[in-house]
This record gives C-alpha cells, sequence and structure tokens, in this order.
C-alpha cells in the first residue's frame, strides 16, 4: 500500500476521525479508535477499543482481523500505529 503518512481529517458531530487515503486500492482507512470516540462518550477512547476487541476475539468475530495497523499522526504530532479499517 502507498502510504504517504498523511493524515486527512474528517469530522462527525464536531469530533476529528482520522483517516488514511490507499490510492492501489482506491479506500479510505479510518482510525477506529477515533470512530469509537465519535459515536460512544467514553473518557478513554483507546481502552474501549482495546476491551472490546479482546471481546470480539473471545466471542470468535473475525471484525479484528480484518482491522490493519497503519502509521497515522498522533494528537501529540507524532506518528504512531493504529488500528485502521476501510
Amino acid at each position: 500500500m502507498e502510504n504517504k503518512i498523511q493524515t486527512i481529517s474528517n469530522f462527525f458531530e464536531d469530533k476529528e476521525i482520522r483517516s488514511i487515503w490507499d490510492s492501489e486500492k482506491e479506500d479510505y482507512y479510518f482510525s477506529v479508535v477515533d470512530i469509537v470516540n465519535a459515536l460512544t462518550d467514553s473518557a478513554n477512547p483507546r481502552k474501549y477499543w482495546s476491551v472490546l476487541k479482546t471481546r470480539l476475539k473471545k466471542a470468535g468475530s473475525e471484525v479484528t482481523t480484518n482491522c490493519s495497523q497503519l502509521k497515522m499522526l498522533a494528537p501529540d504530532g507524532k506518528i504512531r500505529l493504529r488500528d485502521a479499517e476501510y
């Protein structure tokens, strides 16, 4: 995947959702934690996703298997791997 580590900010109900464009597949990949943050009122969306991911794996769900780890710009300005889904 050609990935220029370009974070594209989208907003859903005033909450930022970071994404990356894959020009080969012509798909956007969205930060799962940002989506969890936008859809829940969790004080810690990263922890929320971590617990949910563990529960889904135990239940035999393949949802988390399809998540890619992509580098995205974090709020502190550093580039970090994030779970992302298209």
